[in-house]
This record gives C-alpha cells, sequence and structure tokens, in this order.
C-alpha cells in the first residue's frame, strides 16, 4: 500500500532519536527528512543522536534542520514551565521548513499517553500541519504508534491506514539494527517479549483528521501515574501533569495556528 505514497517528499518528526525504528522499512522507501526534537539522553545525560544519524545515513535519509534540539531534560523542565513560546517557535520553524522543503506528507509519533514528549510532538506536528495550510501548502499528515499495538490491529479498524509489510530481509536489518541500539535494548525485548518478532512485521502510518489537535487520551495518562513512582522513588521533583502542563500547551499551539502571526 506504499505505492499511494510514492515518490512522494517526505518527512519524519519524532521526539526521541530511535524512533524511527518504528518505521525502518517506511523510512528506507521514503528517505524522508527527520526532524528529531531531543538528543535523547534521558538520565544518563549521554546523546544517543549519533545512533541514530548512522541508521538514516545507511537508509539514504537526511537529518533536517531540527534535529536534536534539545535534551530530554530542558523539554521536559519546558513542559513544566508551561513554556509555550518554545514549543511554539518549534511548530513555527517545521510549517516554514514543510513549506519551503515543499513536503507532501509528514509521519510522526502518535498521541499515547505514554509520555508527555511524544504527544507534545504530535501536537506540534499537527500545528504546523496546519500552519503551512494556511500558508497555502497542503500535506498529508499520518502517525506512527510507539508504544501500543497498532500492528495488531485488524485492517478494518484502521480504514485510513497505510500498511507496509516488511519481508524476511528487510525484517532483517531492522531487527539487527534494533539489537545495535543498545539505548533501545529494553524497548525491543518489552515488544519481543509481549507481541514477539511478527510485530515488527507490518508498520502502519495512521491518517491524522484535520481538526485532531486536541490531546485525546485516557485519564490519567500512563506517563502521570509513571511519575508518581519515580517522584516517590526521587527520581524527579515534580509530575508532568495532562491537565496541568500539557493542555495549556496545546492550547496555545491551536492559538498560533489560528493567529496571523
Amino acid at each position: 500500500m506504499f505505492e499511494a505514497l510514492q515518490d512522494r517528499r517526505a518527512a519524519l518528526v519524532i521526539a526521541h532519536p530511535g524512533h524511527e525504528l518504528c518505521a525502518y522499512n517506511w523510512v528506507s522507501l521514503a528517505r524522508p527528512s527527520v526532524f528529531v526534537l531531543t538528543d535523547g539522553s534521558s538520565h544518563s545525560g549521554e546523546s544517543r543522536l549519533h545512533r541514530t544519524t548512522s541508521i538514516l545515513n545507511s537508509l539514504g535519509a537526511q537529518p533536517a534542520s531540527i534535529y536534536g534540539r534539545a535534551t530530554d531534560a530542558e523539554i521536559y523542565s519546558a513542559i513544566l514551565d508551561r513554556n509555550c513560546d518554545l514549543f511554539i517557535e518549534i511548530a513555527r520553524e517545521l510549517a516554514e521548513a514543510l513549506v519551503r522543503d515543499q513536503i507532501e506528507y509528514v509521519v510522526g509519533d502518535a498521541i499515547e499517553g505514554y509520555n508527555p514528549a511524544h504527544d507534545l510532538c504530535r501536537l506540534i506536528i499537527n500545528a504546523a500541519v496546519n500552519k503551512a495550510s494556511r500558508m497555502g501548502h497542503w500535506v498529508e499528515n499520518f502517525d506512527v504508534v510507539l508504544a501500543g499495538k497498532s500492528a495488531d490491529m485488524p485492517v478494518q479498524e484502521l480504514p485510513d491506514s497505510i500498511s507496509i509489510e516488511v519481508d524476511d530481509k528487510m525484517l532483517s536489518r531492522k531487527l539487527q539494527a534494533a539489537r545495535d541500539y543498545s539505548e533501545m535494548a529494553v524497548d525491543l525485548q518489552r515488544i519481543l517479549d509481549e507481541q514477539g518478532i511478527d510485530s515488527l512485521r507490518t508498520e502502519r502510518l495512521r491518517r491524522v483528521k484535520e481538526d485532531s489537535g486536541d490531546v485525546q487520551i485516557n485519564e490519567p495518562p500512563y506517563y502521570e501515574v509513571y511519575g508518581e513512582k519515580q517522584v516517590a522513588a526521587g527520581h524527579y521533583q515534580q509530575v508532568i501533569r495532562y491537565r496541568e502542563h500539557v493542555l495549556p500547551l496545546a492550547e496555545a499551539l491551536r492559538r498560533f495556528v489560528a493567529s496571523r502571526s
């Protein structure tokens, strides 16, 4: 089904390095411009951006203008501070890049309530796509599930999705790339334990509705529950909350899209 998007200019927009592995085969086919919000440094403070750069080089994709713009700590701090200006400026820069580079469709993180940076990434994508439309450039918009199990969903439940089947040769390359990405080892093992290797055989790009700027999650999101445990363990000082921190940023991005600036 990738034929529907073949030979069209594409962009991949992800919150963290490593997310490209979820769409590895698609990246090899589309060779998108790749935007990455953070350097993936997490608790360690060490960037993992170089590993993503190596994967992109091997697949013929290119880093774009926003690439490891902030550390994970800086992004989470900006969410806690409700730093609307930072996220608006990133959305503005992304919108301008979509127009300048004549990007025809964008793929990026889905809103799942799993990680606030992932959800903010999606909100930024939606804002940028809508802003580009207001600038006279229409861009198709797709997301990729990171923490869930979209590959296991019946096709009839995903009528607007693009399915890409991964053959044995590409599956072997994809699995090896994931195993070589040592910082992603825990996530890979979790997927293999819970879903099996066949879950990596299908990559689904889900079409995002034009008016889906709102955060649509079950409350409380996983990141609140997990954050409470991390605060109790002394790893964090404050929990990122959906209503207190993420929702105001979503509203600010909507205002940005509606504005003339």
